[in-house]
């Protein structure tokens, strides 16, 4: 049962942080959008520039960043990429990696440009 709640809590963080992002003026573009590499929690677009947002829940937020592993952010670029292969600019678009942390009281702290490549 515990991976269903892992699951289901996963969810609920998304989905508080796809508000959170839509609050801020931004379109939810996507939700778990996957690509040959591998999945992107959130695609979002304000002002002509699309945000990668990666969603990592955990007890704090520096157990939720610690979760976010070298590998993960490699899928992300790929993944990213493979996204932005479908826009009008590819590959020239404005974007931006997010990482948004979520700790157990459900508190969102969003770290922008958290990614540099």
């Amino acid at each position: 049962m515990s991976g269903m709640t892992s699951y289901l809590a996963g969810r609920t963080a998304e989905d508080r942080v796809a508000a959170e992002y839509a609050r801020a003026g931004h379109v939810i573009l996507s939700r778990r959008w996957r690509g040959q590499a591998g999945e992107i929690d959130l695609v979002a677009e304000k002002d002509g520039e699309t945000v990668f947002i990666e969603v990592k829940k955990s007890r704090s937020f520096a157990r939720a960043a610690e979760r976010l592993s070298r590998r993960q952010m490699q899928r992300i670029y790929a993944s990213a990429s493979d996204y932005l292969g479908h826009l009008p600019d590819g590959q020239n678009s404005v974007a931006r990696f997010d990482v948004a942390l979520v700790n157990d009281r459900g508190i969102i702290e969003i770290v922008e440009n958290a990614l540099c490549a």
